[in-house]
């Protein structure tokens, strides 16, 4: 009669499975509704609130009187962080230098023409400045992310991660090279408010799709870094 035989041996790809699982992360980012306010607050102050106040005030007033109120705005929301001592996002910095350079060739010339070719141009500079940061530690689409949603150095010192942001710039280089072509066609053939509904929407529609597709695309490679996102209360943690 033969031995009672014990439990086959577990297969030999099992503790390597688990090892894996084990060293898989998990970074939790908060509230998605908190991240959304934030893009929303970002885009209302540096975009939205300054150009709806041009084009009321010079509306009711001049031209004067719009170049006025846009950079205004921008000023008191950069004055009100440093008051409050609140850090002031590199978008908003970006924006308001833009903006400021805007207002005084607006000044000088008393062009409205020129006023809004500036921020069409300035589309071809930035897709110009993103690949020129490509080959750095981190481009400067990483270091604007990091307004939106600031990842811990243990993610974005990662060569996957790195690479992603590298990649990702040649995308929103096209993406600026797209509004730049497409705006600076609709502001030679529109009129003024036109000009001002159709580019706002359409650039911000192509910017939200590249936005959904950079995440799904950053998700992807985190994933193969054995990093999974999640969204919740907890606080940042590596499981």
């Amino acid at each position: 009669m033969s031995p009672a035989r014990g439990p086959p041996d577990p297969p030999s790809y099992l503790p390597l499975l688990f090892a894996a699982m084990q060293e898989r992360q998990t970074i939790h980012l908060g509230e998605l509704s908190k991240h959304l306010g934030r893009a929303v607050l970002h885009l209302f102050e540096t975009v939205f609130a300054p150009l709806g106040l041009f084009y009321l005030l010079f509306s009711l007033t001049n031209l004067t009187g719009g170049l006025i109120a846009a950079v205004a705005w921008a000023l008191c929301a950069i004055g009100w962080r440093l008051v409050k001592g609140i850090s002031i996002p590199m978008v908003l910095v970006l924006t308001t230098a833009l903006l400021v350079a805007r207002t005084v060739i607006g000044f000088a010339t008393g062009s409205v023409f020129l006023y809004f070719l500036q921020p069409t141009l300035q589309n071809f500079l930035y897709a110009l400045v993103l690949v020129a940061t490509v080959p750095l530690r981190r481009p400067l689409i990483a270091r604007l992310a990091d307004d939106f949603c600031a990842f811990p150095s243990t993610v974005t010192s990662r060569p996957g991660v790195q690479r992603f942001f590298r990649r990702v710039s040649l995308l929103w280089a096209m993406v600026f090279l797209t509004n730049g072509v497409t705006t600076l066609w609709a502001l030679a053939q529109a009129s003024l408010g036109d000009f001002m509904v159709v580019t706002t929407a359409g650039s911000y529609t192509l910017v939200t799709v590249a936005a959904l597709a950079s995440l799904v695309w950053f998700k992807r490679e985190l994933h193969g870094e054995g990093i999974r996102l999640r969204f919740g209360r907890a606080a940042v943690t590596v499981t």
